[in-house]
């Protein structure tokens, strides 16, 4: 069981990584601005599903695996940076189709988001360097303290990311809906992403 003290340390710092701009916040606001805030929560939610994740697999010590391995670390980096790419190619083509064909599938910005999010070998890194900082062994199994760890980051980041989303829908729907600005303005968000994840270095 986490100490009270320990996780009443933790929530605020966990906070303010969350509040702190990042990929994960910045394709909520993609999402947000192209389809609207269902799909902000859609995606934050997926996002958060995916930090989760690799928290309990720090918690399983896998993510320590991944991060001493160069090769694996830099799959996940590509394949991430392909995947984002590939979003920025569809927000583009999406201009040229109907506003009912543009409308995302239900669960596509879920799945974007977790995909986005476990693609990106940060999160690893991160991961690895700030939750075990709370983690006593004394004090209960290791990988039920990081599912709560991971519980706490999730929580503040779906709410976080999510309301970030509603607010670039709100800003959205002020322009005509399906414009060829909403497009490129999410492509160049998604690229800019993938950018950031190309030049990625491992600490």
């Amino acid at each position: 069981m986490v100490d009270p003290i320990t996780l009443m340390t933790f929530v605020p710092a966990a906070l303010a990584l969350n509040l702190t701009p990042g990929a994960d916040m910045m394709f909520c606001l993609g999402q947000g601005v192209k389809s609207g805030p269902r799909a902000a929560w859609l995606a934050s939610a997926g996002i958060a599903t995916g930090g989760m994740i690799h928290v309990l697999l720090a918690g399983a010590g896998l993510s320590a695996v991944v991060a001493s391995m160069p090769l694996a670390f830099d799959v996940i980096r590509w394949v991430g940076v392909a995947y984002l790419l590939w979003l920025a190619f569809g927000a583009l083509r999406g201009a040229s189709q109907t506003d009912d064909a543009m409308e995302p599938p239900r669960g596509h910005a879920f799945r974007a988001g977790l995909l986005v999010n476990l693609t990106n070998p940060k999160v690893i890194l991160f991961v690895l360097a700030f939750v075990p900082q709370f983690v006593d062994p004394s004090a209960g199994p290791v990988l039920a303290q990081f599912a709560v760890f991971g519980a706490v980051i999730g929580l503040g980041g779906f709410v976080i990311n999510g309301l970030v989303g509603v607010f670039a829908g709100s800003l959205g729907h002020r322009l005509a809906r399906g414009s060829r600005v909403l497009d490129w303005i999410t492509a160049g968000i998604f690229t800019a992403l993938a950018a950031r994840l190309a030049v990625l270095e491992k600490a």
